[in-house]
């Protein structure tokens, strides 16, 4: 790791990204996924056409304006057309920022979306809830019951249209979106995928690149999820909730990550180790290659996810 690569406290997933001049460079380095058709960049994100009538939107903020339009998004997300409605993933962190993949979905597809869906209940991802569910935009917001209640405070409230125990069909008109429950990165997340394409928006269930919030992780079904994920079929990509498109080979490096965290926490939990005295002994291997966080208290914050876990359940 390159520990000059950090970036300052986050509330949710990635809130306030404090001022670091590698940062624009990373995000443009990023390298586009082998798309089918329209792409395009705006100074907050980029949109690419990863299957037909699907495209992955991969957030770009720039650290140096904090205050300019280059903070709308914040997260990844994604648009999915079929015949007759237009799907949103996510609503990521402003009203400017969903308004932007709004109107961008209606420029790809001619239709406005009708339903928006977001992973899990973290403000950079549910910013923009009241923009699309307002008039004249009127789409339906959709989550599980679960992110529904932790969204308790803020309106309005997505319907909680998402199955907490089996995958959720959606049919969009000849094309159909299958939504199914996870957890690990809170306790109510949503993958999803379009079916016999080989793409999925993984929310922040998946990180690429960059190391990942465990605010309110829980680790083990974490690591659980990532490596059902990697069960995907050998082409598959990842839309990750912050960073590039990933591959299968991104998501083994993520998931060595995720691994050397926990026998950090382990090994530290042994010795006795607070969790940041436990955090300051991980050392990344250099063929892990280079990782950003959001908050260099992110080590840490992992470390004590996965020390609450274990005094509740009386492990390791």
């Amino acid at each position: 790791m390159n520990r000059r690569s950090f970036l300052s406290a986050a509330q949710g997933c990635a809130a306030h990204l404090a001022a670091l001049p590698m940062l624009p460079r990373l995000w443009r380095s990023l390298p586009m996924a082998r798309g089918t058709g329209r792409s395009g960049v705006a100074p907050w994100g980029r949109y690419e056409e990863v299957a037909p009538g699907m495209w992955a939107v991969i957030s770009t903020p720039d650290p140096a304006d904090r205050n300019g339009p280059a903070w709308r998004t914040l997260c990844n997300g994604g648009i999915i057309t079929g015949c007759e409605r237009v799907l949103l993933i996510e609503s990521f962190a402003s009203a400017e920022g969903a308004g932007w993949i709004a109107d961008l979905a209606q420029e790809l597809t001619g239709l406005e979306p009708a339903l928006a869906l977001v992973t899990h209940f973290h403000g950079d991802h549910c910013g923009g809830l009241a923009a699309l569910a307002a008039p004249p935009r009127g789409a339906r917001l959709l989550a599980t019951a679960r992110t529904r209640e932790l969204l308790q405070g803020r309106e309005p409230l997505p319907h909680a249209d998402l199955s907490a125990g089996e995958p959720t069909t959606i049919d969009l008109g000849g094309v159909t979106v299958i939504v199914t429950p996870r957890d690990g990165h809170t306790a109510s997340d949503v993958t999803v995928h379009v079916a016999d394409h080989p793409v999925v928006w993984c929310g922040d269930l998946v990180w690429n690149g960059m190391v990942p919030n465990f605010r309110d992780a829980i680790p083990s079904r974490l690591s659980r999820t990532v490596r059902a994920l990697r069960q995907s079929e050998p082409e598959t990509r990842f839309i990750p909730g912050h960073g590039g498109i990933a591959t299968h080979a991104d998501l083994d490096r993520y998931q060595a990550l995720l691994d050397l965290i926990e026998s950090a926490a382990r090994a530290g939990r042994a010795r006795g180790d607070d969790p940041a005295a436990a955090a300051g002994a991980v050392q990344l291997p250099a063929a892990l290659g280079e990782w950003v966080m959001f908050s260099p208290g992110y080590l840490r914050v992992a470390v004590e996810a996965w020390y609450r876990e274990w005094d509740a359940t009386g492990n390791p």
